[in-house]
């Protein structure tokens, strides 16, 4: 573990599981247990698991300028969202280009909460609130216990009255076990989950509730990096590694356009004013590269950082990659050349153990209208 500065309270119990802790955004985590990864994707996929998803920055943002301080640094229109409502959004920088992705969490007329990964989003956030009546608030005691799977919402409903009316994207002030928490209907795994925030001091028994009393259910606790499983099927991007700070142009420095990302959809409507926007409307059509997926025959996945060659030419890079042993297909997200990231484009991929052929294909390969996710009831 290295540069660590920040600590879950649930350490020991990833210690107990065979984790080394991993360094992720500062913070201990599990990539690693003593059970085979593919045990945990199953159960998220068909049942359901228990994550640890602490090393999540979390700001409170409050005070008169809070919306105004989102609008100028996020790319989402801030007075459609409304106390109790969450939205997906990015942040650019003055050449308008990707720095960070966050979820906005409205908790009140005047207050906000922004959770982000391991990106520049706390920086964009300070620089934004200078000269506003506004105040910024990082907090690491808050835990985040992410339950995720179609059977998440029947273990909750037996703790937490109304989870069931919760739609996808909106959160519920509430009790679990007696604890004060923040229950949100979001998550990184393409499936129906929640994302339960908690005390530090609550989490330790939160955990071991759902995973003593959900064990007859199929919950298991699950590693933070079984997340690259599920998020190569379900097109969730994870900064820096899909990105150009780890896979860099000849001559240009790292930052890449949401048109490249496929992230677009994160900019409101005819949204204007917000850091980096002119130049992200300018750089519409100027893509160097597109996010895409690549379908590898056989079972062997690739590997991280995968040369993708077209008829002999260099034409991306896998960034991602899994094989899934649910739909036995062998799978990945991939940077491409813009004429490469068409549906079906043969395509061969080059690992350390030998070639592959591949097709190109549209993400995300799960569930691409999105019903588990938003299913209701």
């Amino acid at each position: 573990m290295t540069a660590s500065w920040r600590f879950s309270t649930l350490a020991d119990r990833h210690r107990a599981l065979g984790s080394k802790l991993e360094d992720w955004s500062g913070m201990g985590t599990a990539w690693t247990y003593d059970k085979d990864a593919d045990e945990e994707y199953v159960a998220i996929r068909t049942k359901a698991g228990l994550m640890d998803v602490s090393g999540l920055k979390k700001v409170h943002i409050t005070g008169p300028h809070a919306s105004h301080l989102i609008d100028l640094a996020t790319t989402r229109d801030v007075e459609k969202i409304y106390p109790g409502k969450s939205a997906y959004a990015c942040m650019l920088n003055e050449a308008g280009k990707f720095t960070d992705d966050c979820i906005l969490y409205r908790t009140g007329p005047n207050a906000w909460m922004v959770v982000h990964g391991s990106g520049t989003g706390h920086e964009e956030l300070q620089r934004a609130s200078v000269g506003r009546d506004v105040s910024l608030r990082f907090d690491d005691n808050l835990h985040d216990l992410s339950l995720q799977g179609p059977t998440a919402v029947d273990y909750l409903a037996k703790h937490v009255p109304g989870i069931r009316d919760l739609n996808y994207f909106h959160h519920m002030q509430t009790q679990l076990f007696g604890f004060p928490v923040m229950i949100s209907r979001t998550g990184y795994t393409g499936e129906r989950g929640y994302e339960i925030f908690c005390r530090g001091q609550d989490a330790g028994a939160i955990w071991d509730r759902i995973l003593d009393e959900g064990k007859s259910a199929g919950i298991i606790p699950c590693r933070f990096t079984t997340l690259d499983m599920l998020r190569v099927e379900s097109y969730l991007l994870f900064y820096p590694y899909d990105n150009s700070q780890k896979y860099p142009f000849e001559n240009e420095g790292p930052g890449d356009t949401l048109w490249e990302l496929g992230l677009d959809f994160t900019v409101s409507p005819g949204k204007t004013g917000f850091r980096g926007a002119e130049e992200h409307y300018r750089l519409k059509g100027k893509e160097r590269f597109k996010i895409y997926g690549v379908l590898l025959d056989g079972k062997e996945p690739a590997d991280e950082g995968a040369p993708v060659y077209r008829d002999g030419k260099k034409v991306g890079v896998v960034t991602c990659a899994m094989y899934s042993p649910l739909v036995k297909k062998s799978m990945g997200i991939a940077r491409l050349d813009v004429d490469c990231a068409v549906k079906d484009t043969k395509l061969e991929i080059r690992n350390k153990s030998g070639s592959f052929k591949a097709t190109a294909q549209p993400l995300p390969f799960d569930d691409p209208k999105k019903t588990k996710r938003t299913a209701k009831g």
